[in-house]
C-alpha cells in the first residue's frame, strides 16, 4: 500500500509553460516610484540587464554551472535575474561592481539589531525556546519568523514596543541599504534559511547571525551568491511537488514569481488547500514578476541555449534528481 508521500508523488501534475493570466497582474506602486526615481522605465530596465546577460560570458557560465549543482534549468535563474532587476532595482553596467559591493560590505562593522538588542540577544528570550528542537536551517528561521510575527510584531514585550513589520526589515537591515540585496537581490533572512542547504550542495560555509558581515558577503558576491539563487529555486520547485503536487520546473515565471515573493513552503500549502476545496485541476498563478519572464522566456532561454533547448535540459535536470 502506498503512503500519502508515495501516493502524492505518483499523481504529481506538471504545471503547462506559459502565463495563465493574459494580461500582465498589476504592477505594485513601489515598482513604479523605484523606476521613475531612476528615470527609467520598466521597458529600460529590462533592455540592460537582457544586455549585460547577453555580453556577459562569464556570467552566465557561472549561472550554468549553479543551476547544474542544484539540478535546475539556469532559465530559472536568469528569470529571477531579469525579474529583480526590471521591477525592483536597477543593474550595474558590469559584473565587477558587484564584487566591488560585496568587498565593502565584508569589512564593515555589521550587527543584525534592533534598538539596541541583537539578535543573538534577542533569540535567547523564551518565546523561541521551541524552535531550537529544529535541527536545519530553513525550519529554525522559520519558526523564529513565526514567533516574531505571532508574539512581537507591533507589540509591547516587556516594556519594549516592536514595529508592526516583518522580522527580515526589522532584525536584518543594519544599514539603510534596502531589505534584498546583490545580483539575486537575496535578502539575509532568506540566506539564513538556505544556509544548510548551501553548504550541503555547494560546500559552502554555513552562516551565522552573529556574523552579519559574512552574511553580506554571501548575498553580495555573485560567486556565492548564485549558489544562494539556485538553492531557493530548487527548494520552490520542491516544495510545490512535494507539498501541492505539482511539478513547476517547466514554468519559469512561477519560479521567478515564488522568488519575488518567498516562502515557498507557504504558498505550496496553500495551493494544495485549493485543490483539496474545489475538486478540480487549480494551476499557480505568476505574478507580475513571472508573467514577465514567461513572456520573454524565447528570448530568455536563448541567452544560454538555442531557442526550445529548455524543456531538453529541464528534463535531464529532473532525470538527475
Amino acid at each position: 500500500m502506498l503512503s500519502d508521500q508515495q501516493a502524492l508523488a505518483k499523481s504529481v501534475q506538471v504545471v503547462p509553460s506559459g502565463n495563465r493570466q493574459k494580461v500582465q497582474p498589476k504592477i505594485p506602486n513601489g515598482s513604479h516610484l523605484r523606476t521613475k526615481a531612476q528615470k527609467l522605465s520598466f521597458e529600460k530596465k529590462y533592455d540592460k540587464v537582457h544586455a549585460l546577460l547577453q555580453k556577459d560570458k562569464k556570467l552566465l557560465a557561472k549561472i550554468k554551472d549553479a543551476a547544474d549543482v542544484y539540478s535546475i534549468d539556469p532559465i530559472h535563474m536568469i528569470g529571477a535575474i531579469v525579474g529583480e532587476h526590471t521591477y525592483n532595482i536597477n543593474v550595474f553596467d558590469y559584473l565587477q561592481t558587484y564584487y566591488t559591493k560585496a568587498a565593502i560590505y565584508s569589512g564593515m562593522d555589521l550587527k543584525f539589531a534592533y534598538d539596541g538588542e541583537d539578535i543573538e540577544t534577542f533569540l535567547k528570550r523564551p518565546q523561541f525556546e521551541a524552535c531550537d528542537e529544529h535541527k536545519d536551517s530553513y525550519s529554525l528561521w522559520s519558526c523564529r519568523q513565526a514567533v516574531w510575527k505571532k508574539d512581537f510584531q507591533g507589540k509591547k514585550v516587556d516594556g519594549k514596543t516592536f514595529p508592526r513589520d516583518r522580522f527580515s526589515k526589522v532584525f536584518f537591515q543594519p544599514i539603510y541599504a534596502g531589505q534584498t540585496f546583490g545580483l539575486g537581490q537575496i535578502s539575509p533572512l532568506t540566506a539564513l534559511k538556505l544556509s544548510d542547504l548551501v553548504h550541503q550542495k555547494s560546500g559552502i560555509r554555513k552562516l551565522d547571525a552573529d556574523n552579519a558581515a559574512g552574511v553580506y558577503n554571501a548575498i553580495m558576491k555573485p560567486d556565492i551568491s548564485l549558489a544562494f539563487m539556485a538553492a531557493m529555486i530548487r527548494k520552490a520547485i520542491d516544495d510545490y511537488r512535494s507539498i501541492a503536487g505539482v511539478d513547476i520546473s517547466q514554468n519559469p515565471g512561477i519560479t521567478a514569481t515564488l522568488y519575488n515573493i518567498g516562502d515557498s513552503d507557504i504558498h505550496a500549502r496553500e495551493l494544495r488547500e485549493k485543490r483539496k476545496k474545489s475538486g478540480r485541476t487549480v494551476w499557480p498563478q505568476e505574478n507580475y514578476y513571472g508573467w514577465l519572464v514567461n513572456d520573454k522566456a524565447e528570448e530568455l532561454v536563448a541567452l544560454v541555449d538555442e531557442a526550445g533547448g529548455a524543456k531538453k535540459r529541464i528534463k535531464q535536470a529532473n532525470a538527475r534528481q
